[in-house]
């Protein structure tokens, strides 16, 4: 395992708590009536894109899917933009028209966010294929979850990524249900990592709440892209602690389950960790909690101040641009 420095530990750490307390007040603006949109809770997988996106450059690029609120976060899309977005307003990353399902902000890397189960990956090896053809060593992450690795388009792009040794890192968030159906009911092998063999990459299974872990399979991953090498297939265990949309109520789980897993919450984890190990003091982390949670509130206030778009813009951004007099 490699040593970690304070300085890239506490920049983890930022990042995650940002998502933690971002999830936190977006749940409780649609709560309260303030949002109105339909939502996809990432809470309890914060430490995957935390720590990746600590590892990645500003020229590396990530696709992610509606449940990647967090993945667009930590690779660094404004957050006022992104809540301005998410409620529909002309001041968001996409005027407003994209919604909580389609964050895109490619001057953070942010390519793009797609409904679409699977096709994450054969975006990102589009992303990919353009970077070596330039000469680039950057990176394309994509991410999806446990129920898109039964999609044709994860096979096909495991596939194609090998043969042509694209700069790919294949991030499956394995939360243990897709939609509302057990891992184990849908997914005929125990493993999502395995699958890489059959495509000749490496691949591997992780800790997804473990940062350490995550840190040194995706620096690894990393390396090996950009030396040319090819891609990687990490499957990163974790879970979902509010269901698969906001509102569920997890009728499918198993009694205690979520109660179970929670005991492994990624966050107070790391933050304890950091404690522990010197790398920071109680009043250190207070201090980055307390900041994020200004910058979320102005977030809210930028995006609700801000005016839902124009009747024109249903004609713009689509094929043409149309003129209107």
């Amino acid at each position: 395992m490699h040593e970690l420095s304070s300085e890239l530990l506490l920049t983890i750490f930022d990042k995650m708590s940002l998502l933690k307390q971002n999830d936190e007040r977006m749940r409780a603006t649609i709560s309260s009536g303030r949002l109105v949109m339909p939502y996809y809770s990432y809470r309890g997988q914060e430490a995957i894109p935390a720590t990746i996106s600590a590892l990645l450059r500003s020229d590396d690029t990530i696709c992610t899917i509606y449940r990647g609120t967090h993945d667009s976060l930590a690779k660094g899309c404004p957050l006022d933009q992104l809540w301005a977005e998410l409620g529909g307003r002309a001041t968001g990353t996409c005027k407003g028209k994209g919604g909580p399902m389609h964050i895109t902000h490619p001057a953070s890397g942010v390519m793009v966010t797609t409904g679409i189960v699977g096709s994450s990956m054969p975006i990102a090896n589009g992303l990919a294929w353009a970077a070596k053809l330039e000469g680039s060593d950057a990176v394309t992450v994509a991410y999806f979850g446990d129920g898109a690795s039964n999609i044709g388009a994860f096979h096909e792009s495991l596939n194609l990524a090998s043969l042509w040794k694209l700069p790919v890192l294949f991030v499956c968030s394995n939360n243990r249900y897709s939609e509302h159906t057990k891992f184990e009911v849908g997914t005929a092998i125990d493993s999502v990592a395995k699958r890489a063999a059959a495509y000749s990459m490496p691949g591997m299974q992780i800790d997804g709440n473990d940062v350490l872990e995550i840190h040194d399979a995706a620096s690894e991953a990393i390396a090996r892209a950009r030396a040319g090498e090819g891609p990687t297939l990490i499957e990163a265990m974790t879970f979902r602690y509010h269901g698969h949309v906001f509102g569920d109520n997890d009728a499918y789980m198993d009694e205690g389950e979520k109660a179970a897993r929670m005991q492994s919450d990624p966050y107070p984890r790391f933050r304890s960790l950091l404690i522990e190990q010197g790398h920071a003091e109680e009043a250190q982390l207070a201090e980055i909690e307390a900041a994020n949670a200004q910058r979320i509130e102005a977030a809210i206030g930028f995006a609700l101040d801000s005016p839902f778009p124009s009747a024109r813009e249903v004609a713009i951004d689509v094929y043409a641009q149309e003129v209107f007099e």
